[in-house]
């Protein structure tokens, strides 16, 4: 794609009702303009599962089925996640059958006993797990194994694809769920509040781009600088407890860039870090144009 390689053409299996397609070939797009895209599900004659099936069958091509039999789901899995779609899901108010969940245990039947892990973060990524330095995919993989045997990071929802429709969709993402968690709290004593609100504004758009297809755009590369940039500070060590399905944060600490202090936000004597008679001029300058309207 990037001109290392002759191929004129790529193909992908996406259907063409989902938002892969349009990640998938935006994404060729902008590497390599005059790209050919095969796209099979928008020129087949199989224009469902059940006839793909049916078709495989036919060829004896192997496709593997749901655990407890019949339909299987659609399934994509990664190192970060896996989903599932179709079948039975396809009703927004049926709950997942249990046989449709790989990577974790239902919370109920997690262990009774909380799992204490740490983490540690530098420059805004996670590098080691319990003081064990750790590659993104060694300490990724570690924490699907252990969220899942805690029956973290199931999700069901219903999303709005770009291409307009609705579409139910359940995921698991035990080690992500894990790092998410870790990240934010990592970011709460490290981050300046403004810049910690800014990039809470900006979340959702960035989200909105990857998820449209646009990560090779101008304006998506324009703010992951900014994201990179805010991640500076962003070092340190998390505390966590992992229980049937939660991940519940208790401790957060950094040695050199920590914004928490304990001297100015006591509720004992603070010893002059905070005259608190300050805050009535603050609050009447702040309610200023409140007090105007009436």
């Amino acid at each position: 794609m990037s001109g290392d390689t002759v191929a004129g053409a790529i193909s992908h299996g996406a259907t063409g009702k989902g938002n892969d397609q349009v990640r998938l070939e935006m994404g060729a797009y902008a590497l390599k303009p005059d790209i050919r895209v095969i796209a099979p599900w928008r020129e087949w004659d199989l224009d469902s599962r059940q006839k793909l099936l049916a078709y495989a069958e036919r060829h004896g091509i192997p496709i593997e089925a749901k655990r407890a039999g019949s339909s299987p789901y659609s399934m994509d899995a990664n190192l970060l996640h896996i989903s599932y779609e179709g079948g039975d899901l396809e009703d927004p108010w049926q709950e997942p059958d249990e046989t449709v969940w790989r990577w974790s245990v239902a919370p109920e039947n997690a262990p009774d006993e909380p799992e204490i892990i740490e983490l540690d973060f530098e420059n805004g990524d996670a590098c080691a797990l319990n003081g064990v330095a750790m590659s993104p995919a060694q300490l990724l993989k570690a924490l699907n194994e252990t969220g899942g045997r805690h029956g973290i990071g199931r999700t069901d929802i219903v999303e709005n694809r770009y291409v307009g429709m609705k579409s139910r969709g359940c995921y698991e993402t035990p080690g992500g769920t894990i790092l998410l968690r870790a990240h934010r709290a990592m970011e709460s004593i490290t981050l300046d509040r403004e810049l910690a609100h800014m990039k809470d504004d900006l979340m959702p758009r960035y989200a909105r781009m990857i998820y449209n297809g646009y990560w090779w755009s101008p304006e998506r590369m324009s703010l992951q600088k900014l994201i990179d940039d805010s991640q500076a500070t962003v070092n340190g060590r998390v505390r966590l407890k992992l229980y049937k399905g939660n991940v519940i944060v208790c401790g957060r600490k950094s040695e050199t860039d920590s914004l928490f202090s304990q001297d100015v936000a006591t509720f004992e004597s603070d010893t002059g870090s905070y005259d608190q008679k300050d805050a009535e001029g603050f609050i009447k300058l702040n309610a200023l144009r409140l007090r105007m309207r009436n």
